[in-house]
């Protein structure tokens, strides 16, 4: 019996490519699950710090709370609320809190992004917090870092267990479409 020398590729099998095949599949599985855990699910998030105002982009219920909240333990003498529709709530009066409600052009991240370097420019802000969903954060500030140089503090806000499948499709398309197609402002 004679066998093929090394490296000629004589010598691989049905077996041996199947076993490669599935070796790349799981390695490439395990890297979608390490960069969805990283991306979306545990973002780096920041501890909240004083700011000049706090930003709250609309979404996934707990944010606004989580911004409300903000405010009133004084962080920021501003919260700004994202409506990009009719049925988003603006929070009533905070003592002490000035409360903008703003509806962003385009109604998604990238507008609420350009609403806020403009506002940032007109007002003096040189420092944020910015509520989003946990999701979100990541594309949240690649977005904001585009249009705002100032500092920002990313705050997340968990998702509803039912909501993480949706979620992290969509961000991963959104996520796809900020660093492909909309690369500017």
């Amino acid at each position: 019996m004679t066998t093929a020398p090394l490296g000629t590729g004589a010598a691989t099998t049905p077996g041996r490519r199947r076993a490669v095949v599935l070796g790349v599949a799981a390695a490439l599985a395990v890297a979608f699950v390490v960069a969805t855990t990283r991306l979306f699910v545990l973002p780096h998030q920041d501890r909240p710090a004083r700011a000049d105002a706090i930003v709250m982009f609309a979404g996934s219920p707990g944010r606004l709370e989580r911004a409300v909240a903000l405010a009133q333990a004084g962080y920021a003498p501003v919260l700004a609320v994202s409506q990009p529709t009719a049925e988003d709530p603006c929070p009533t009066d905070i003592p002490g809190v000035e409360v903008i409600c703003f509806s962003p052009s385009p109604r998604t991240t990238q507008g609420e992004s350009r609403w806020v370097a403009e506002a940032a420019r007109a007002r003096g802000w040189n420092s944020l917090i910015v509520v989003a969903a946990t999701s979100q954060s990541t594309r949240a500030h690649l977005r904001l870092a585009r249009c705002y140089s100032g500092e920002t503090r990313m705050i997340g806000v968990p998702l509803p267990r039912t909501m993480w499948p949706y979620m992290i499709a969509y961000e991963w398309a959104a996520l796809g479409k900020a660093l492909l197609l909309q690369r500017t402002c």
